[in-house]
């Protein structure tokens, strides 16, 4: 196998993948990932979400990482950081499932009856 048809295989593979995202007529935020169980943003209102989970993870963790500069680390700092991930992973979860496809076991993409 040459590099050069190792290449193409991998665009192949990528521009499939994003004719699959593309492929949105319902339009949802979020696509079930190909591979595994779970979404991955399709619009850019999904984006938008999947960067303001990160922001406000990002932003719990400063806090924390305040309180332990000025204090020290404690129970009740670690309790709050995991309840606050918890809390926002759990909103996370709660848009993508009502704003994207049902999850399921995926895969790879199906192929239809008659394609090669």
């Amino acid at each position: 196998m040459s590099c050069a048809s190792c290449a193409n295989n991998d665009m192949g593979f990528i521009g499939r993948y994003i004719a699959y995202l593309k492929d949105n007529p319902h339009g949802y935020w979020f696509k079930r990932k190909l591979y595994g169980w779970g979404w991955v943003p399709a619009r850019r209102e999904g984006w938008l979400v999947i960067a303001a989970y990160v922001a406000l993870f990002a932003v719990g963790e400063v806090r924390v990482i305040r309180r332990v500069e000025i204090y020290t680390l404690t129970t009740q700092n670690v309790i709050f950081f995991a309840a606050y991930a918890s809390v926002i992973t759990l909103i996370l979860i709660r848009i993508c499932y009502t704003k994207g496809e049902k999850p399921k076991w995926m895969w790879g993409v199906r192929k239809k009856i008659g394609q090669e």
